[in-house]
């Protein structure tokens, strides 16, 4: 890892978390932790170029075939590749095959770039994930030992106390605030060797007062209304969020912040 370094590029692959969802913007388009890395990039490097081929709801598998190649035949200085939580959380996961598609993915853009990231993703704290919590430690597993072999850096949001706080969570308890987003840039330009502006990301929320218990049932009630149900009928009929939606940056263009 460089100190103060210098990158030229940057391609983000990876499934809803590295398209930005959650942190909207006023056009509602969605901004998040790709897009605020690459602006902070951009400002230290003239000309800097940033492309972002994620797309919610992909499974590994389809950011193999998707998205991979079109990255590593980018040459970019910095790739960076989140991928296989959205399988951890289907019923029925052969992770098996979700490392084997990870192994692939790796192998190809380790080669294709100056430096590829890779992270153990965050997870809230609740009851809810624990039953997927091994399937996850198994992926963050994979994703150490690949690192180690093919020289990646690992940035481990899943060992931050500051991301498990249910407070730097969207309504749907999927993906990351805008605050949660801005901590996860932090983390990932920190790893990469550029001076601190945040040595504090990882460090707890000050403790608060719990909503009441009325109103905890209340937001549980929204949530599987507006969120839950929409997400369990997905998974029965094989639809995904992404079905149709083009990457969200599918060029290695030009970047000065977001709509750039």
């Amino acid at each position: 890892m460089q100190t103060n370094p210098t990158h030229s590029s940057l391609v983000a692959v990876g499934d809803s978390f590295t398209e930005g969802m959650s942190d909207l913007l006023p056009d509602g388009s969605y901004r998040g932790w790709a897009d605020l890395l690459a602006g902070r990039m951009a400002a230290q490097t003239p000309g800097f170029r940033y492309a972002n081929l994620a797309v919610r709801g992909k499974l590994i598998g389809q950011i193999v075939d998707e998205q991979v190649d079109v990255a590593a035949a980018m040459g970019a200085d910095v790739i960076t590749l989140v991928g296989g939580l959205n399988d951890t959380l289907r019923p029925k996961c052969d992770m098996g095959r979700v490392r084997g598609l990870l192994e692939e993915a790796v192998e190809k853009l380790a080669p294709a770039c100056r430096q590829l990231v890779l992270m153990r993703s965050p997870g809230r704290q609740g009851p809810v994930l624990e039953r997927f919590r091994p399937r996850m430690e198994e992926l963050f597993a994979c994703v150490d030992q690949l690192a180690e072999r093919h020289g990646a850096i690992v940035v481990d949001l899943y060992g931050a106390p500051s991301l498990g706080d249910p407070r730097l969570w969207d309504v749907d308890r999927l993906h990351l605030t805008a605050e949660g987003h801005r901590r996860v840039a932090e983390a990932v330009w920190q790893a990469l060797g550029y001076d601190p502006a945040d040595t504090e990301w990882r460090t707890p929320l000050p403790a608060a007062v719990p909503p009441r218990w009325v109103a905890r049932r209340v937001m549980d009630v929204r949530f599987a209304r507006q969120h839950l149900l929409p997400w369990i009928g997905r998974r029965l009929t094989g639809r995904s969020s992404g079905d149709g939606r083009p990457a969200k940056r599918p060029e290695l263009l030009p970047y000065d912040g977001p709509g750039a």
